[in-house]
């Protein structure tokens, strides 16, 4: 008896250590340890020993159950696992590849991007600042006082601080200016991208955050007419070489004399059309030469230098040039939008 036993666990484990595939493992469980296998088989004519051999032949019967146990399940794991060397699981190359889909840069980006580019080869560096901001940058440096009317449009988005409403959500990219000039004397030659937030009533063409991008230079000698051949020269970078500007006379608080900016309709040709309300111009800026005022409380000398300034609102440029009607489908987050771009 203890022969077939050893005989039948060397047989079983070899039959094991064959087997290549789940299948036929499982025949060589069912031919050794099966309810009809071989082990049973055997196991069967323990009764009928004698009484000095059943303990001996018992035990060695439950060993060879336990080794061909062990044997099956080791012998399964390979069977599953990755192949040798590969350190991952095994690939079927017949499967269909997944559909990555690919992004792109949002449309406002995309123009930000730009007008940053078509500045910076008119020689204007990118500066950035922080987008909660003091009353002394957002407001008086700009000599726009507590009391003066045209802090109605921006006096808003308070942040309370240890009781006190000093700081707010900045209502314009000019604060960066402000912080620029006290850093360094002139020549500055700036232009400053970033958010901004008013209480606009949403609608259209506004939006209570949008982007804009402003521009500064400051030096010895700067007129207006290096403000119009600047901003000429970029509108017409945008939207080609037949871009018009015109400039009227307006008021900002920070500059003086000040103008808002028009260009001819890209859609029309400066004929009238739907879009530019068959006016044939678009206004896109307001600009001006910085008030002396400004220099002073930057500490600049307002008897030797002059300079200008001039802002815009990105999301404006970008629904003007891709030809976009309502500046909500910015923000939606509709991506059948923001594919197109």
């Amino acid at each position: 008896m203890l022969d077939k036993l050893h005989h039948l666990r060397d047989e079983a484990l070899a039959a094991i250590e064959a087997a290549d595939s789940s299948d036929a493992l499982e025949a060589a469980r069912a031919a050794y340890l099966g309810r009809k296998g071989r082990l049973k088989d055997l196991m069967g004519d323990l009764p009928r020993l004698p009484a000095a051999q059943k303990p001996a032949a018992g035990t060695l019967a439950n060993e060879v159950k336990q080794a061909l146990t062990r044997a099956l399940a080791e012998r399964q794991k390979k069977l599953k696992a990755p192949a040798a060397g590969s350190g991952r699981p095994a690939l079927d190359v017949t499967l269909p590849g997944a559909h990555t889909e690919l992004g792109s840069r949002h449309p406002i980006t995309q123009v930000n991007d730009l007008l940053v580019e078509v500045f910076a080869r008119l020689g204007f560096e990118t500066a950035y600042g922080p987008e909660i901001e003091d009353e002394h940058h957002n407001f008086d440096a700009l000599n726009i006082p507590p009391d003066h009317p045209s802090r109605d449009g921006f006096d808003t988005f308070y942040i309370e601080d240890g009781g006190r409403n000093e700081h707010l959500l900045r209502s314009h990219t000019s604060p960066v200016q402000i912080r620029v000039m006290e850093s360094r004397q002139p020549p500055v030659r700036i232009v400053v991208p970033g958010k901004v937030f008013r209480p606009d009533t949403v609608d259209a063409g506004h939006f209570p955050m949008f982007h804009q991008l402003e521009g500064l230079y400051v030096d010895e000698g700067v007129s207006f007419a290096d403000l119009k051949a600047v901003l000429s020269i970029a509108m017409q970078e945008l939207f080609g070489e037949q871009t018009r500007t015109r400039f009227r006379p307006s008021f900002f608080p920070f500059t003086e004399p000040s103008t808002e900016v028009d260009v001819s309709c890209p859609f029309c040709a400066g004929r009238g059309c739907g879009v530019c309300g068959q006016a044939g111009w678009i206004e896109l800026l307001g600009a001006g030469m910085v008030d002396p005022e400004v220099f002073r409380h930057v500490g600049y000398d307002a008897e030797k230098y002059t300079g200008f300034a001039f802002g815009m609102g990105v999301d404006r440029i970008a629904m003007v040039k891709l030809g976009i009607n309502d500046i909500r489908l910015f923000y939606e987050n509709d991506a059948r939008f923001l594919k197109q771009f």
